[in-house]
């Protein structure tokens, strides 16, 4: 009892020397104590049914899959996200470029309660977020995707492996190239560091997915080195077709 009232008493006093800003708006949070203002929450929107079944986007009517997943067969089981993605688009913005880390606890707070009978279907071995090449990573501070697996792993009690796989190739940001570019700037972007840690099934922890391009490369980096199942958790994605 005495250890959690030190530890309440230590987070008011974290809170009121350095204030909670919201993920959404930026601002401070309105009420004290809360972790968004709830008016910010509101305009999250979640990814609700139908969705695609192999890749998790929204769709419009009741197919099974989106036009994408019917063209491209996915290396990766299966993968769900939480948001629509321009909902939180200015937010993930601030969360990658504009040194706002902190973001991170709050959205894999959320990615860990509401994706969370998804990930104990699955059942992984660990999370394994997707790595930024060591470059890209030393000039923004902090890989987003780590942040975010492990707030999830401490809230669901799963193991996080952020030195497992690497990000070997310095690509190109993908929003600026199509489909096919996003591929071939992808092939053999990751490696294997940690060849002693036995994986059977994992979930792949990112910030956005799209085409699938990064995680089907990454998915064949982990099937290539023995992991048997690959699935993958992301923060937002767009609408499929």
């Amino acid at each position: 009892m005495t250890s959690k009232w030190h530890t309440n008493c230590v987070n008011v006093i974290k809170q009121l020397l350095f204030p909670r800003r919201c993920p959404i708006c930026d601002r401070i949070v309105i009420p004290f104590g809360e972790k968004i203002c709830p008016k910010c929450a509101m305009g999250c929107k979640f990814l609700t049914p139908p969705y695609c079944m192999k890749c998790g986007k929204k769709l419009s009517d009741e197919a099974e899959l989106c036009g994408d997943c019917r063209k491209k067969p996915h290396i990766f089981s299966r993968g769900r996200a939480l948001y629509e993605y321009e909902s939180v688009a200015f937010s993930i913005y601030r969360m990658k470029y504009g040194g706002r880390q902190e973001y991170a606890e709050y959205f894999g707070e959320e990615l860990a309660y509401y994706l969370e009978s998804f990930i104990r279907d699955v059942n992984p071995d660990a999370l394994i977020p997707v790595p930024l090449h060591r470059k890209r990573e030393r000039r923004r501070g902090y890989n987003q995707a780590a942040l975010l697996a492990k707030a999830m792993g401490r809230h669901l009690g799963v193991p996080v492996l952020d030195n497992y796989l690497v990000r070997v190739k310095n690509t190109t940001p993908l929003k600026w190239l199509n489909p096919k570019e996003r591929e071939n700037n992808l092939k053999k972007a990751f490696n294997i560091v940690q060849n002693d840690v036995k994986l059977k099934r994992v979930v792949l922890v990112d910030d956005i997915y799209t085409t699938g391009s990064t995680m089907d490369e990454a998915a064949g980096t982990l099937a290539a080195h023995g992991v048997e199942e690959i699935y993958f958790v992301a923060l937002a994605c767009g609408a499929g077709i």
